[in-house]
């Protein structure tokens, strides 16, 4: 038995759930969330919870089983709460500002980079060295987050770039000079 798949769903006040097959529906305070769900696996509602059920004990019944209890748990999870991404920027002229609903990204180019938010996700600015990606759906946030990293990744030589919050990042020396050469 799948430890994670046989653990219930939780399902806060306030948070919507409509089960239609295998296709759910679930709403609340930060958005709206749905997604279709295999065949082999079933989800079931009792007094506030959910749980997932595998349909036989097949290989891919029982792989499936685990994986689509954790993507309700997250989509529960994001509808209620959300799910937010941390990032920062380090390097001299590195800053982010933010135009509208736009983010716009001074990263060294001899250009500034502009990154629309997609459907359901915002863009935050504390400083500007911090970013803060936030939305309901965790697989999108941490991929705008993932796409904004990858523009600048930090150099293991000055750590210049953008990292996420709490990343750390291994120095290396550098080069130490020419050691016993002529002049």
């Amino acid at each position: 038995m799948s430890r994670i798949g046989k653990l219930v769903i939780p399902v806060p006040q306030g948070v919507d759930v409509k089960l239609n097959g295998n296709d759910v529906a679930v709403k609340g305070p930060k958005g709206e969330l749905k997604r279709s769900f295999h065949p082999l696996v079933s989800i079931e509602r009792t007094d506030g919870t959910l749980t997932v059920k595998r349909a036989n004990e097949s290989q891919q019944a029982k792989a499936l089983h685990g994986l689509s209890r954790s993507l309700l748990a997250n989509m529960v999870t994001g509808v209620s709460t959300g799910y937010a991404k941390d990032l920062e920027i380090s390097g001299t002229g590195y800053r982010a500002t933010l135009a509208g609903k736009k983010l716009q990204l001074a990263l060294g180019f001899s250009h500034p980079i502009e990154i629309d938010p997609p459907a359901g996700v915002t863009f935050a600015l504390e400083t500007p060295q911090k970013v803060r990606v936030a939305g309901a759906d965790k697989e999108v946030v941490g991929e705008v987050a993932a796409k904004i990293r990858q523009l600048r990744v930090p150099d293991p030589y000055k750590a210049k770039g953008v990292k996420y919050a709490g990343e750390y990042i291994r120095r290396k020396a550098g080069k130490a000079g020419k050691v016993g050469a002529k002049a």
